[in-house]
């Protein structure tokens, strides 16, 4: 492989350009999401104690992580989460006071 190509090709073939920053953020929190996702079931399934404690750490990084990818994305505008309505949160605190209640 000649290393003194133009970024993007390789031996005359040329390559799609590199993925840029959002992209490489969205890929990174979708990558968090399985990662968590993954984790949080071997540790449901976990037989050993010690084991499961170390699940239950690597677990609490993996979630920092996404937190930290995620936050990262809303500051710069990659990820909007558009705010709850006040009459859809008390619909929803009314919905599961009345399921304890009935409990």
């Amino acid at each position: 492989m000649n290393f003194n190509q133009n970024p993007g090709q390789v031996s005359g073939t040329q390559v799609s350009s590199p993925m840029g920053e959002r992209e490489l953020m969205d890929d990174a929190l979708a990558s968090q999401k399985y990662m968590t996702d993954t984790y949080n079931t071997y540790t449901n399934e976990c037989v050993t104690q010690n084991v499961r404690d170390e699940f239950l750490n690597i677990l609490s990084e993996e979630h920092q992580i996404q937190s930290d990818v995620f936050d990262t994305m809303k500051k710069r505008g990659w990820y909007n989460v558009p705010d709850a309505q006040q009459q859809k949160i008390q619909q929803a605190k009314q919905k599961y006071q009345s399921q304890s209640s009935q409990g």
